[in-house]
């Protein structure tokens, strides 16, 4: 059997560059090896956490209704209907996407997808094993948690993302190894739900890849939530226990100190899924277990291209593998394509308070030798944010003192992950900070703040 596209994985990036080859009349095969197409994102990682993340909110509110002037006698939290709801939202969106393949004409074969170069791909399924060919590929294989070394995952004590979202019961203590989105996320999640929760993070700060400011926020908003908070640290050893798990650590004082839990969720990074796909017979190039790519996702291997988390350079996020796959295909079909700026990306977490920005960190500004002017407006000052009572955060706008450039912007705050939008609009179209002064925002908004920062480069915010 022939195609035009094969594509090997059906997460984000692979089922939407799936559905535009369709559109773009491409006679396309997606490879699956799992019994629902979707992926990570879609079953074990953003789309779940994500619902959790949405139940814990709401379960914050009826604990503390007094603030709204409501009473809330006696709420229970029935967290096998926690899961339920969640596990109905992944599949009815899993069949979404079955019914995408079907309206774009691909084909969709379960089983295992192997490179066996010259443009075939082998697939090992139930029935055995067979032989197609392609005029184009792309490896979208994705990527699954680290684990420490030594350690395996269990369904009780020891877990990644996938076990602890499918555990029927709330931790009534929860030890987290990594302050990265996945970390903290689970963090937020489990705090709201009544677990005692400690984070341990080897760096000197959560969330490491966001602004400095970003991070000390989160750390004070996590702490007045009563989340034990250990940066600094270095976990020494894991021992499964009769209550759970315990640990040693190392902290930032250089005293070692123990830990115990009864779960402990390891959060400590991605690795890509490139091993066992074929990659030996062809010419497609490895750094460190991610694929090569060029600007519009090509391997060096002719026809093979690479998208998602298995690609070297690039956030392991949802968007940036679906934005990848949109270059990929339009590049093959001879359309217009163009290739990701990273400096565009956004990058959301999702905790209480959320977390959403773009482009570069004051520091990286400065080291990158701009004349850098920050201009940064609390929720403290907004309307929205006071009606929500949730103004805790704030907005911070990085940007170049001579040209008003905008480098980076950086929100912690109320829907932080939905407002950063604004930004990347405005970086996509190359606006300047006086352009984002001149743009009316409407009241009360929360997104009011963000043209307050915008405003407070030069000084000149109104309500702060």
């Amino acid at each position: 059997m022939s195609y035009d596209l094969i594509v090997i994985g059906s997460g984000p990036g692979g089922y939407s560059a799936a559905i535009r080859a369709g559109q773009y009349g491409l006679k396309t095969a997606l490879i699956e090896k799992s019994p629902l197409l979707g992926g990570t994102c879609l079953h074990v990682g953003c789309v779940p956490t994500k619902a959790l993340l949405h139940t814990a909110e709401v379960w914050d509110y009826f604990l503390n209704p007094g603030p709204q002037g409501i009473s809330c006698q006696d709420p229970r939290l029935d967290y096998l209907k926690v899961l339920e709801r969640k596990n109905k939202i992944v599949t009815s969106h899993a069949k979404g996407i079955e019914f995408l393949m079907k309206k774009q004409k691909v084909e969709v074969i379960r089983g295992y997808g192997r490179l066996k170069g010259r443009g075939q791909v082998e697939v090992l399924t139930d029935g055995g094993t067979k032989t197609l060919e392609a005029k184009n590929i792309i490896i979208a294989t994705g990527s699954e948690a680290r684990m420490i070394p030594g350690l395996t995952a269990d369904e009780k004590t020891i877990v990644t993302n996938i076990e602890i979202l499918s555990r029927p019961q709330v931790p009534k203590s929860l030890l987290v190894i990594g302050a990265g989105a996945v970390g903290v996320e689970f963090a937020s999640i489990f705090k709201r739900f009544g677990s005692q929760v400690t984070v341990f993070e080897m760096l000197p700060r959560l969330v490491p890849v966001e602004d400095e400011d970003v991070s000390k926020e989160l750390e004070r908003q996590f702490k007045k939530q009563g989340i034990n908070l250990e940066t600094g640290a270095k976990v020494l050893e894991v021992q499964r226990t009769a209550e759970g798990v315990s640990l040693q650590v190392q902290l930032a004082s250089g005293k070692v100190q123990q830990f115990d839990g009864e779960m402990l969720l390891v959060a400590v990074g991605r690795k890509p899924l490139t091993e066992n796909c074929g990659i030996e017979n062809t010419r497609v190039e490895l750094d460190r277990g991610f694929v090569k790519v060029n600007q519009y996702q090509q391997t060096a291997e002719p026809g093979v291209y690479a998208i998602g988390d298995v690609v070297a350079g690039t956030p392991q996020l949802a968007h940036v593998a679906t934005m990848e796959g949109m270059v990929a295909v339009a590049h093959m079909a001879g359309k217009t394509a163009t290739p990701i700026n990273k400096n565009r990306i956004p990058g959301c977490t999702y905790t209480e308070p959320g977390i959403g920005s773009v482009g570069l960190t004051e520091k990286q500004a400065r080291e990158k030798g701009y004349d850098v002017k920050v201009g940064k407006f609390p929720f403290a000052g907004n309307s929205k944010a006071s009606i929500l009572g949730n103004h805790g955060g704030f907005v911070k706008v990085v940007a170049d003192a001579k040209y008003g450039e905008i480098l980076g912007v950086h929100i912690i705050g109320p829907h932080a992950y939905e407002l950063i939008a604004e930004a990347v609009t405005a970086m996509e179209a190359e606006a300047t900070v006086e352009t984002m002064m001149s743009t009316i925002h409407a009241h009360p908004t929360l997104y009011e703040a963000v043209g307050e920062a915008f405003n407070s480069v030069y000084g000149l915010a109104i309500n702060a």
